[in-house]
C-alpha cells in the first residue's frame, strides 16, 4: 500500500525508478507467483478434460447396455409373438442340425466280430482223404505187373496177412503167372473173361495159375486177382510154422510145385514191391 492510501497493482511492471536490489527481489517474487498461478490454471484445465472424457465414455458404455437390453427385449417379444407351430419346426430344425453334428463326429472303430463258436456252427463238410497215387513200376515189372502186384498186396491187407505173407504170394505170382492173370488154352471159358495171356498148363488159370479140377473154385472166380490171392493166403495161413519157414517152403507147402526151389529166387523181387506198395512201418 502507497503512502497515499491507495494499493500496488502485484501484476504492474516496476517502476523504473526501482531498480535496487529490493526492486529486483520483489520482481522476482512476482514472476514465480505468476508462474505458479500459470501451473494450477494448467492443472485445473487437465482435470476438467480428463473428467469430460470419463463422462463420454460412461455415457457410451451406458447407451450400449441399453441397446442390448432392447435388442433382447424385441426378441423375447418377437419370440413370444411365434406360433406354437413355428416354435416346433424351429426346435424340430435345431434338433436335426445337432443330429447332423453327432453323425459326423469321429466314433471309435467297431471291434472286429469275434469267430463263432466251432461247437455252435454248423459240422464242416468232409473231406475224403486224398486215394494215394499208384507207385511206380519196381523190381523191373511194367504197368500190368505193378497193378497185380497191388491187388495182391491190398487183398492181403484186407484179410489182416503178415507182411511176410505178402511177399511169399507177390513171389508166388512171379513164379507161376509173371504177375500176369493168364487164362488157359485148354479152358476156353477162361478167355472169356479179362485176362493178359494164355498159358497151356493144363487147366492152370489166373495169377496163382488155380486149377478149378482141383477143387480152388470156379474158373470165372479164379480169373478175378482178388478172389485168387484170397484163396491162396487162405490155404498159406492153414500151413503150420509159415511164417518161420523158407519163402519157397512156405510157396510149395501151397501149390505143390514140380519144381520146389523155383519160387526162392523171386523173394528178393517181390520184396521189393511189397516195399514200394507198402513202405516199411505201415
Amino acid at each position: 500500500m502507497r503512502d497515499d492510501g491507495t494499493l500496488d497493482d502485484p501484476y504492474a511492471p516496476s517502476s523504473p525508478t526501482a531498480d535496487t536490489e529490493d526492486g529486483t527481489s520483489t520482481e522476482r517474487t512476482t514472476a514465480a507467483s505468476r508462474l505458479r498461478a500459470y501451473a494450477r490454471d494448467l492443472t485445473g484445465r487437465r482435470r476438467a478434460q480428463v473428467a469430460l472424457a470419463t463422462g463420454v465414455v460412461c455415457c457410451l458404455g451406458l447407451a450400449a447396455v441399453a441397446q442390448v437390453r432392447g435388442d433382447t427385449a424385441d426378441a423375447a417379444t418377437r419370440g413370444g409373438s411365434l406360433s406354437s407351430s413355428e416354435l416346433a419346426q424351429r426346435a424340430e430344425q435345431q434338433g436335426a442340425s445337432r443330429g447332423l453334428d453327432r453323425a459326423a463326429a469321429p466314433t471309435t472303430p467297431a471291434a472286429a466280430p469275434t469267430p463263432a463258436d466251432p461247437d455252435t456252427t454248423a459240422p464242416a463238410r468232409k473231406v475224403a482223404p486224398a486215394r494215394p497215387t499208384d507207385p511206380a513200376p519196381v523190381a523191373g515189372l511194367d504197368e500190368d505187373q505193378m497193378e497185380n502186384a497191388e491187388a495182391i498186396v491190398r487183398t492181403g491187407r484186407e484179410m489182416g496177412v503178415p507182411r511176410r505173407g505178402l511177399v511169399i504170394a507177390v513171389a508166388t505170382a512171379m513164379q507161376e503167372s509173371n504177375l500176369y492173370n493168364v487164362a488157359s488154352g485148354v479152358l476156353p471159358e477162361s478167355q472169356e473173361y479179362p485176362h493178359q495171356g494164355v498159358g497151356w498148363d493144363h487147366d492152370s488159370v489166373g495169377l496163382f495159375q488155380q486149377r478149378s479140377s482141383s477143387g480152388w473154385g470156379p474158373v470165372g472166380r479164379l480169373m478175378d486177382p482178388e478172389f485168387a490171392t484170397r484163396q491162396f493166403l487162405a490155404a498159406l495161413e492153414q500151413v503150420p510154422g509159415w511164417e518161420q519157414m523158407r519163402l519157397t517152403d512156405a510157396a510149395q507147402a501151397v501149390q505143390v510145385s514140380a519144381y520146389p526151389e523155383h519160387y526162392q529166387q523171386h523173394e528178393w523181387r517181390a520184396t521189393r514191391v511189397v516195399d514200394a506198395i507198402v513202405p516199411a512201418g505201415r
